[in-house]
C-alpha cells in the first residue's frame, strides 16, 4: 500500500505525533509543539485518515498508541533522531566547532604556531577534522592553489606565482646547528661556522630557505660553503644520521629545540654568527572563501605571531 501523505510529513508532523504518545494528551502535545489544539486535531486526523488507521485510542484517561500508532512511532523517532543530529551537526559546523580543516606548513612554523593553535582550538572544537601537513614551501605554495589546503604557512620564491593569493605576515626563524650529543662541538661556546666546515651537513636541497640562509652567512662571513653535504628535506633522515655520526644538521629554532629539549642523544651547537631565515607568511587563495572551522584555526595561528 503506498502512502503518499508520506511525502507531505513534515518534523512538525512528526513531533506532534511523538508528543502525544509522550504525554497521552493532545491539549498537552499540541502546546509542546507550538500548535493549537484545533490544528493539531485536524493534523491528526489528516493523517489517521490517509494511512487508513487510528495511531491512538482515545481513552477517558487520555490517548494510547495503538498497533499502527507503535509502527508509526518506531519510524518517526528514528527520522526526528537523524533531523536533530542534523540540525546540530549543521550548527556546529556553521560556528566553526566542526568540520574539516586542511593546513600546510614548513616545518619551523608549524613547530611553534600551528600546532599549538590546533590544540587551541581543539579544547572548544572536539569534533573538528584537521589534517596537518609539513613539506617544502614550493609543495605547499603548488596544493594551495590546487585547492588541497585551506591555508598554508610557507615562504614565497623568487618564482612563487601569488597573484591569487592573500597573505598576513609571519615572521623570520633564527637557524641552529642540531648534532648528536657526543658531537666534538656540542657543550663549547660560541662557536664560529669556520670550526663547522671539518664535519658533513644534512641540508634540505639547493635553493630551499634553510639552505639558503646557511650559504649566505658562510659567505658573509668570507667562509667556503660546506663541502660534504647530504641532501635530504627528511626531519627522519637528518635525525639518523647525526645521532649516528658528527654530521651537522640546520635546523630552525623552534624545531632544534623541541628536538634537543630533555633528549639526551642531541644537542644544539652555540655558534657565534647568526643565521636567519626569510619570513615566512600565512597564505590563502583570494578566491576561496574559508569555512568557519578553517577561519577559527586561521585566527588562532594569527595570534600565535
Amino acid at each position: 500500500m503506498s502512502f503518499p501523505f508520506a511525502n507531505r510529513l513534515k518534523p512538525a508532523h512528526l513531533r506532534l505525533i511523538r508528543a502525544i504518545e509522550e504525554s497521552g494528551k493532545l491539549q498537552l502535545a499540541a502546546d509542546s509543539v507550538a500548535m493549537s489544539q484545533p490544528a493539531a486535531s485536524r493534523l491528526l486526523a489528516e493523517i489517521e485518515t490517509e494511512i487508513g488507521g487510528a495511531l491512538f485510542d482515545r481513552l477517558p484517561r487520555g490517548m494510547a498508541a495503538t498497533a499502527l500508532g507503535e509502527a508509526f512511532l518506531r519510524h518517526a523517532r528514528v527520522i526526528l533522531s537523524e533531523v536533530d543530529a542534523l540540525s546540530d551537526n549543521i550548527a556546529r559546523l556553521q560556528n566553526g566547532q566542526a568540520g574539516a580543516v586542511r593546513v600546510g606548513s614548513v616545518t619551523g612554523p608549524a613547530v611553534s604556531a600551528l600546532v599549538p593553535a590546533l590544540l587551541a582550538v581543539r579544547d572548544t572544537a572536539p569534533d573538528m577534522q584537521p589534517t596537518i601537513e609539513v613539506a617544502p614551501s614550493v609543495d605547499l605554495l603548488k596544493g594551495l592553489e590546487e585547492g588541497h589546503f585551506d591555508f598554508v604557512l610557507a615562504r614565497v620564491g623568487v618564482k612563487s606565482d601569488v597573484a591569487n593569493l592573500r597573505a598576513h605576515p609571519g615572521r623570520s626563524e633564527r637557524v641552529r646547528l642540531l648534532v648528536g650529543a657526543n658531537h666534538p662541538l656540542a657543550g663549547r661556546q660560541q662557536v664560529g661556522l669556520a670550526d663547522t666546515l671539518d664535519y658533513a651537513f644534512v641540508i634540505q636541497e639547493t635553493g630551499s630557505p634553510i639552505r639558503t640562509a646557511v650559504e649566505r652567512q658562510f659567505l658573509q662571513s668570507g667562509l667556503a660553503t660546506p663541502k660534504h653535504v647530504i641532501n635530504s628535506s627528511s626531519l627522519l633522515i637528518a635525525l639518523s644520521v647525526i645521532t649516528s655520526s658528527d654530521a651537522i644538521s640546520p635546523q630552525t629554532q623552534e624545531v632544534a629545540e623541541v628536538l634537543s629539549h630533555g633528549n639526551s642523544e642531541l644537542s644544539v651547537i652555540d655558534i657565534a654568527e647568526e643565521i636567519a631565515v626569510s619570513p615566512f607568511l600565512v597564505l590563502y587563495r583570494a578566491d576561496r572563501h574559508l569555512s568557519p572551522i578553517a577561519q577559527r584555526l586561521l585566527e588562532e595561528v594569527l595570534s600565535r605571531l
